[in-house]
């Protein structure tokens, strides 16, 4: 079994890169990106690495790399999602998935545990169940106290942080999805990009809007919330009214990676300066037009 001290798996579990000075209210969050496979949880999956690696996000931090040098904290999970997924309730847990019996307060009943996919996943992207057996109770807890809390603690501290240094915050929360090929569906091939704001609720519908005019100047295709709406951490940490500005970006994976031997190809780059230009446009607007709320602030 994994150990209950995830220290020495996953040290540190987290990263946050830091530009030499936070300059603009943006905070950048790359939750799934983690690639960190302990030889525990393999040895506890009948799965083998690549095919965990199917539920990553993979490259994710780097595509999105350049927003430290525009003047904003980007966060990033070292731990894989298959392992523990923070895009999701504290307690979103599957009773059929351990021995033993879990607390009266955790969430058993939700779509997503329904579905396979609740804060500790029963299966990988594309539907394989991950563990030869069950989990004990404690190694499930002992991943939301060692890791769930912390990162959740340093997301929302980046975010006051932010909110107090400015009168305002927006969080960026950076995700990739499979193609249709990697998917075998018969839908068309999907758009390059979709932003999710939970249908206009978890963020102001400039920021969306504006979103979504920078990205398709740089020749990206873009829909809104279908089929990614945004998760627990668009929901959770958008409050508009607050001037708490939440907005999830899902990214085309077949634009800058192979997607059955998941390394990066020729045009990784390109992309990825793509994304810094249209964010580095996407600051400077939605920024101008809160100069007045910030001036107040200060």
């Amino acid at each position: 079994m994994i150990p209950t001290d995830l220290t020495p798996a996953f040290f540190p579990p987290f990263v946050v890169a830091e530009p030499p000075r936070r300059t603009v209210p943006f905070v950048f969050n790359a939750p799934h990106a983690g690639d960190l496979y302990p030889p525990a949880f393999l040895a506890a999956s009948h799965l083998d690495a690549m095919t965990l690696r199917r539920s990553e996000d993979a490259f994710v931090d780097r595509l999105f790399g350049g927003v430290v040098a525009l003047g904003a904290p980007l966060l990033s999970a070292r731990f894989p999602r298959a392992f523990l997924d923070v895009n999701r309730e504290p307690y979103e847990l599957d009773p059929r998935m351990f021995d033993g019996r879990l607390p009266p307060y955790v969430n058993t009943r939700s779509m997503r545990v329904a579905g396979g996919l609740g804060t500790i996943p029963r299966i990988v992207a594309d539907g394989q169940d991950i563990y030869a057996g069950r989990l004990k109770v404690e190694e499930g807890l002992a991943r939301i106290e060692g890791l769930y809390k912390p990162y959740h603690r340093a997301l929302r501290g980046l975010v006051k942080d932010t909110a107090s240094r400015f009168g305002y915050a927006v969080l960026i929360d950076c995700h990739s999805m499979p193609s249709a090929t990697a998917t075998r569906d018969d839908n068309p091939a999907r758009a390059d990009i979709v932003l999710g704001d939970r249908y206009g609720t978890s963020c102001s519908p400039f920021l969306t809007d504006l979103m979504e005019a920078v990205l398709r100047a740089r020749g990206f295709s873009v829909v809104r919330n279908k089929p990614y709406a945004g998760g627990f951490i668009t929901e959770h940490y958008g409050a508009p009214s607050l001037g708490r500005h939440a907005l999830q970006i899902e990214i085309n994976r077949a634009l800058y990676m192979d997607e059955r031997s998941l390394q990066p190809i020729g045009r990784f780059g390109r992309v990825a300066s793509d994304l810094a230009t249209a964010v580095a446009e996407l600051i400077e607007c939605f920024t101008a037009a809160h100069a007045p709320q910030r001036i107040a602030a200060e």
